[in-house]
């Protein structure tokens, strides 16, 4: 009997489940002009209209972060630990760490730019962190229009009208999830890339390093081209579709590896 037992035992400590473990991903964004490192204030470049400009501020939200495996499943992070924002003046918030990610082998990424309308919609006391409107997300958020700004690009330019303070501003503050009550443009823009020809091992207790380069020139020479001294000021208008439009395909990745 105690020979059975022990057989029974053993079936079913083989036929449990192992408990998956972990190590972490470093997601490192690299806001470039093309080639070049993005560097705010007084450097000078130019875009496809050939229209000099140099960039004061560029802040974007990344949300709801998925990992995909090659058997086509993801790992999903925790929608809480999943809301960041990235600013080029912040070194700190362009790297983003995701704890506790399953040991696997990984074949790419999805996010999305901007603040989903769950969330977006949610009590303001569950909205911390990187979307508290009082603390990180200051600056990045309408209060009159109860939402968040996705992607907020500032800069001077020449070809920019001269605006009421006598300088040559342009400034695009995209927003819009759908709407709440009333039906709004959405410019929630899912991206995904792939890590393409390498793979992301997730080793446990390792920290695997991916890098996303995030091209300020695709928002003006994306799917619809867009001109500063046709277009220096776009927040709620319809053109906040087309800047949507365009920075859904300013992201892509650039190195991937374990330390």
């Amino acid at each position: 009997m105690s020979v059975f037992f022990f057989i029974l035992v053993l079936i079913a400590c083989h036929d449990d489940p192992l408990e998956p473990e972990y190590g972490s991903v470093q997601l490192r964004f690299d806001n470039v002009v093309g080639a070049s490192d993005l560097k705010l204030d007084g450097t000078t470049y130019t875009n496809g209209s050939g229209e000099p400009f140099s960039v004061t501020k560029l802040n974007y939200f990344v949300s709801n972060i998925k990992l995909k495996k090659a058997d086509g499943s993801s790992y999903v992070v925790p929608q809480d630990s999943s809301y960041f924002l990235v600013m080029e003046s912040n070194a700190a918030s362009q790297s983003i760490l995701l704890r506790n990610i399953p040991a696997d082998e990984y074949t790419g990424i999805d996010f999305v730019v901007g603040v989903d309308s769950l969330r977006n919609t949610m009590d303001i006391a569950k909205r911390t962190g990187a979307l508290d409107p009082g603390g990180l997300a200051s600056g990045m958020y309408w209060d009159w229009n109860s939402g968040y700004i996705f992607l907020k690009l500032e800069g001077t330019s020449a070809k920019a009208p001269v605006d009421a303070t006598g300088s040559r501003n342009f400034m695009y503050h995209i927003g819009l999830f759908g709407g709440y009550k009333t039906k709004t443009i959405n410019n929630l823009k899912t991206i995904q890339l792939a890590f393409n020809p390498q793979t992301a091992q997730v080793v446990v207790n390792g920290k695997t390093n991916v890098q996303i380069k995030a091209d300020v020139l695709k928002l003006f020479d994306g799917v619809k081209p867009l001109s500063i001294a046709k277009s220096p000021d776009i927040m709620v208008s319809d053109s906040s579709r087309n800047v949507a439009n365009n920075y859904a395909t300013m992201f892509s990745v650039g190195t991937v590896q374990v330390d």
